[in-house]
């Protein structure tokens, strides 16, 4: 049988590349000949994944509640995914960094929109009860999101408001991150004492923060965006996206965890603990955290003013839950 031009032309550079490596082209076409065909559900596993949603009660929404915490992290794992193409990137032009920018808004913005999923989308009464089968977990325990802040900005941008001035970029890592903001959210308020929550944290994930941290050090988004060229970091695309992906994390993603909190755990005025004791009207509103990523990109005022806007346009806490 006659062979193809183009056929032989691709064989020719296939044994071309497997020259280079010291490999035997006929030793991977006769793996052609044994391998099956690729299918949609080998590919994606699809079996594995579908057998993860392992709910611990009888209760028919905490598939719900599982299967969007799953999503939501698998949606990290992307986000990760181009910081670190960000970081790694040199001599890229703006429109590199606008389109990597672009796509982490796009998976936070997915988020945000879909978070109806767990405002309105579970049975308040179910979730109050299957919700006590989950102790101590809780989503505060998420280290990928805690992964995405330390690739984005400093620690030291990350201590709560009130104290940040008192520390620096050149403090001692272990120093900042024991006392990071997201920390007085696994306090327990009556004791002072940490919760089992944050301990359970911090004995798993602390080594892996701060090696990351370390590693990291003045190598972050912040850092690598100060590095750009000048025509590059005064781009009004490339300044708007990298905003927009400091509100979506800082501003619209708590925001959103908290019009969830109003509805399942505040009821006639009064806050139901969140699983593990995690005080959230003291650690999710962005007004009381004022954390952003790039405090260099935003003025005096809209600092001040961090996370008011949203709540007037997408959150009244005012109205009734529905």
């Amino acid at each position: 049988m006659e062979i193809k031009p183009e056929i032989a032309e691709r064989i020719e550079k296939l044994e071309e590349k497997f020259k280079n490596s010291g490999q035997d082209l006929g030793s991977y076409l006769d793996g052609l000949l044994y391998d099956r065909y690729l299918t949609y559900w080998d590919y994606i596993s699809i079996d594995t994944l579908l057998s993860l949603q392992k709910t611990l009660t009888h209760f028919p929404d905490e598939k719900i509640f599982i299967s969007y915490h799953q999503i939501t992290e698998l949606y990290f794992q992307l986000v990760i995914h181009e910081q670190k193409q960000i970081i790694e990137a040199f001599d890229k032009p703006a429109s590199f960094y606008i389109e990597k920018y672009t796509r982490i808004n796009r998976y936070f913005e997915i988020l945000t929109d879909s978070f109806d999923v767990m405002i309105k989308g579970m049975d308040r009464e179910q979730f109050l009860k299957f919700r006590m089968a989950l102790l101590p977990a809780s989503g505060f325990q998420s280290a990928q999101f805690r992964m995405i802040e330390i690739f984005s900005t400093p620690l030291n941008h990350l201590i709560p408001v009130e104290i940040r001035d008192n520390f620096s970029e050149a403090d001692p890592i272990e120093e900042l991150l024991e006392n990071i903001y997201w920390k007085k959210g696994g306090i327990d308020l009556k004791t002072g004492e940490k919760t089992l929550t944050l301990k359970q944290f911090e004995e798993r994930y602390t080594p892996r923060f701060l090696r990351l941290a370390h590693e990291f050090k003045g190598g972050t988004l912040y850092h690598h965006f100060l590095k750009l060229p000048q025509e590059i970091q005064k781009s009004e695309r490339l300044i708007k996206v990298v905003r927009d992906f400091d509100l979506l994390v800082n501003v619209n993603w708590p925001l959103m965890h908290m019009g969830a909190a109003y509805r399942h755990l505040n009821k006639d005025n009064k806050a139901v603990a969140a699983t593990g004791g995690t005080n959230w009207k003291e650690f999710l509103p962005p007004g009381f955290q004022k954390n952003t990523f790039f405090p260099n990109l935003w003025s005096e005022k809209e600092f001040e003013d961090w996370g008011k806007e949203w709540i007037i346009h997408k959150f009244n806490t005012n109205k009734p839950n529905n």
